[in-house]
């Protein structure tokens, strides 16, 4: 059934990565029409997300910026599709880096690189940093597609641009091979997803709400010692994007608990308050907002 459902789709899939970006884009369109106006995908969710992240807003600014994200999360599914295709001039051209000179400022210390961000503006384009000849093998961290046959897919297109995908599952064991045999990486962690229950032993506020929080970025860096940047993605139009790294620490290991993980959620704010349509408030990140924390869990109260 898999393999069925891949061959259903796949085409489609290709022929729309083939399209001029003008076209491509009358097709997201239409998409954002149907999963918003048609099917109303998770408009509620992003309504009560957009009201307890972002208070005292009018109901007209929670219409619009629900709409406009929405508008955004359509361009960015495609994008992703159009990665099976873009040329690399082409991609290069339109997600631009704008201090590329700071992954080789850590090269020189010899050191890997965890490279933190958010469900934020985009990372589907970040396959563009390997594009720069830069001597670091590129790595993104993500869950594993339920159907074979696309997970195949998505890791092939990681594969177009010199890139690997590794499960979540398969990331530490990955990472410290790699240390071990002194192969330097750059891993992409998108760190804002809400941990299991079970498995949350920090929490912190998180828009103003505080909500149990990912740390498998920070502990692995402060396990080997990893260099850690924050990606700051902006939108510059539909279609181009400007990203820049922030750096969080040379010295992983150096750092207090806690701290990677704080100045990380701090830089992802600010952007979501900036400009919160280009964040995926469909996420359902605050999901667990009302849970009981467990006594041994560390509550931590940024200002």
């Amino acid at each position: 059934m898999h393999r069925l459902v891949f061959w259903l789709v796949y085409p489609f899939l290709w022929l729309i990565s083939r399209f001029p970006f003008w076209l491509f884009y009358k097709v997201s369109d239409l998409i954002f029409f149907i999963v918003f106006y048609l099917v109303g995908y998770r408009r509620k969710t992003v309504i009560e997300n957009l009201h307890l992240a972002l208070p005292n807003r009018s109901e007209k600014e929670y219409k619009e910026i629900s709409k406009r994200s929405f508008q955004h999360m359509c361009d960015m599914f495609l994008e992703m599709v159009k990665s099976i295709s873009i040329p690399n001039k082409e991609l290069k051209r339109r997600y631009t880096f704008t201090n590329i000179s700071e992954i080789q400022r850590i090269r020189d210390l010899n050191k890997s690189i965890i490279l933190i961000c958010g469900h934020y503006a985009s990372y589907e384009w970040i396959n563009a940093l390997q594009l720069y000849g830069l001597d670091y093998r590129g790595y993104g961290i993500y869950k594993k597609v339920q159907n074979p046959h696309f997970d195949k897919m998505a890791k092939d297109i990681r594969g177009r641009f010199d890139g690997e995908l590794i499960t979540t599952s398969e990331a530490t064991r990955t990472i410290k091979s790699n240390q071990q045999n002194g192969k330097l990486g750059v891993y992409a962690f998108v760190a804002d997803q809400s941990p299991k229950l079970g498995r949350a032993k920090y929490w912190s506020k998180f828009m103003g709400t505080t909500v149990p929080v990912f740390l498998g970025a920070e502990k692995l860096a402060k396990n080997l010692d990893m260099a850690v940047l924050y990606l700051h993605v902006e939108k510059k139009a539909r279609g181009f994007y400007e990203a820049s790294f922030i750096p969080i620490t040379d010295n992983a290991a150096a750092e207090p608990e806690f701290k990677i993980t704080n100045k990380f959620l701090t830089e992802l704010e600010k952007q979501i308050k900036e400009k919160p349509e280009y964040y995926l408030w469909t996420h359902k990140r605050w999901k667990h907002k009302d849970a009981p924390i467990h006594e041994d869990a560390t509550v931590f109260t940024r200002n």
